[in-house]
């Protein structure tokens, strides 16, 4: 009875494993590892103090790896998020500072910029035809330098928490400190998730990387369906402006660039394909926290930043590695 009961069991815990997935399920424990080990080599990293640090870390990163995955799922590639993610809030709080106008029409101006930026890198990539990478990369530049334009290279300043207009800070940060933007974070990726698994765009965007003319030839619209993913990247791109505009003070001009990086990271070590047509935002935000505790924790064991480049690339390497490995099963 015993053995029929394990056979009977065992199942439901495959199905269980094959709902979850492998690689997100490594990806987790890796998560909690890494975790565990700085706890174990660091006292001080066991703090309430660090925990509002990780997660700090992972706003910004997370709405852009959002934002990138359904860019990655159709096959494309967006360079543009971390320059567009400085650019919209140096315009934002540009509006704020020198033009004097409310806050509230300041965070919209910033998602206009975002999705108008998004728009054209969809406009170029599936109407011009142009490679994702070359297109997205004449983007980075050109948002880099508008940044610097816009704001005449002078650093910007957003209202702090106590300011009549710092009411935005709250979406972030309690004013008893608790980081409220992990729940906005989680908010806004179930809603996505649920867009790119159970909606009709979603599975379109899905079916373009994985066979692009044969969803042409379907009678499906791809040239919408694309243009929507860089759409989608650009307005998250202009959410983690403001993530990053009320978890720091002030913004210079020029920055940003590399943050995409962090960002692709993320969302490849969460699973999602290189070559298109696989991905999940679930895997995305599990991908976002491990890069930011590796973030916050290396400074804790004595290693300086240009550590986390390292272990990142060779983090970012492992992941491809298997990415290449599960399309070649695939196919």
């Amino acid at each position: 009875m015993e053995k029929g009961t394990q056979q009977a069991a065992r199942p439901a815990w495959k199905k269980l494993l094959q709902s979850v997935g492998m690689q997100k399920l490594i990806v987790f424990l890796a998560l909690i590892a890494i975790y565990v080990f700085f706890s174990i080599a660091s006292e001080p990293f066991r703090s309430k103090e660090t925990l509002v640090s990780i997660f700090d870390a992972s706003y910004y990163i997370g709405f852009m790896a959002i934002g990138v995955t359904f860019v990655i799922i159709t096959g494309g590639i967006d360079l543009s998020i971390g320059t567009l993610t400085i650019c919209t809030a140096l315009i934002g709080g540009t509006l704020h500072d020198t033009y004097g106008w409310p806050i509230g029409l300041c965070l919209l101006a910033v998602l206009a910029v975002g999705l108008f930026f998004g728009l054209l890198n969809g406009l170029m990539v599936s109407v011009l035809r142009l490679p994702s990478f070359i297109a997205t990369l004449g983007t980075m530049m050109v948002t880099r330098g508008l940044g610097s334009i816009i704001t005449k290279t002078q650093s910007v300043t957003y209202p702090l928490a106590s300011d009549v207009d710092g009411w935005y800070r709250t979406f972030f940060r309690s004013p008893d400190n608790f980081p409220t933007g992990i729940v906005l974070l989680l908010v806004l990726a179930v809603i996505m998730a649920i867009v790119l698994n159970k909606t009709r765009p979603g599975r379109y965007i899905l079916s373009l990387g994985s066979n692009r003319e044969a969803t042409r030839l379907s009678g499906v619209n791809v040239v919408k369906w694309e243009c929507l993913a860089y759409v989608i990247s650009g307005g998250f791109a202009a959410l983690a402006g403001i993530a990053y505009a009320a978890t720091y003070s002030t913004l210079m001009p020029g920055t940003g660039n590399g943050f995409e990086l962090d960002a692709i990271a993320g969302v490849v070590i969460g699973g999602t394909s290189l070559a298109g047509g696989v991905g999940s935002v679930a895997g995305t935000l599990l991908g976002v926290f491990i890069m930011s505790t590796l973030k916050v924790g290396l400074p804790f064991i004595d290693l300086q930043p240009h550590y986390q480049l390292f272990i990142t690339g060779l983090v970012l390497i492992a992941a491809v590695y298997i990415d290449v490995r599960n399309s070649r099963k695939r196919t």
